[in-house]
């Protein structure tokens, strides 16, 4: 059992020009090449979180709506939580996505317009439980494999374009 509570509901919830205003991460960490199946001796390979959508076939990267008691990191960080069982260092905004969703729409944003704030979320901690748990796995892939299951457009893009292109600049300082 979890002792901490996904918040729910839409009264908190920020809009911005009829978008919803969503905060989301791409969870990381390093792999020895030989930990992953990987033979080309390259050291460390990275692998990024991805979890089980609730409403269909294909991954996702946590994300939720951003609340009005707190910053866009702040909602970024507790997504992490809420929806993939992750603690770490929230690291650098790998941009701004917008998308339509089709089960969010409201009479604040009615055509289902959202705009995410996606970061890079170097994990330091996987949790045992946490609020989603019975709705959604988690899984570790490495940036090809995350690329083939991405579920959304929009995350496909967050990852090679963001999270990639963050990664080949800055990222791999963190690599010990």
């Amino acid at each position: 059992m979890c002792d901490l509570i996904a918040r729910t509901g839409r009264l908190q919830q920020r809009y911005e020009n009829g978008c919803r205003l969503v905060a989301g991460c791409i969870p990381f960490r390093y792999r020895n090449s030989e930990e992953v199946g990987d033979d080309s001796d390259c050291g460390k390979v990275v692998q990024v979180l991805m979890i089980s959508s609730s409403g269909g076939p294909g991954l996702l990267f946590p994300k939720g709506g951003w609340e009005n008691d707190e910053t866009v990191r702040e909602a970024a960080a507790r997504e992490a939580v809420e929806e993939a069982g992750v603690r770490g260092i929230l690291l650098d905004l790998l941009g701004e996505y917008e998308f339509k969703s089709k089960t969010h729409q409201d009479e604040f944003c009615p055509e289902g317009l959202c705009k995410a704030s996606m970061y890079a979320l170097y994990v330091k901690e996987e949790l045992d439980s946490w609020p989603e748990q019975e709705m959604r796995s988690r899984t570790w892939l490495t940036i090809p494999e995350a690329v083939e299951n991405c579920r959304h457009a929009w995350m496909k893009c967050a990852l090679e374009e963001g999270f990639c292109k963050w990664h080949q600049d800055k990222g791999h300082e963190l690599i010990q």
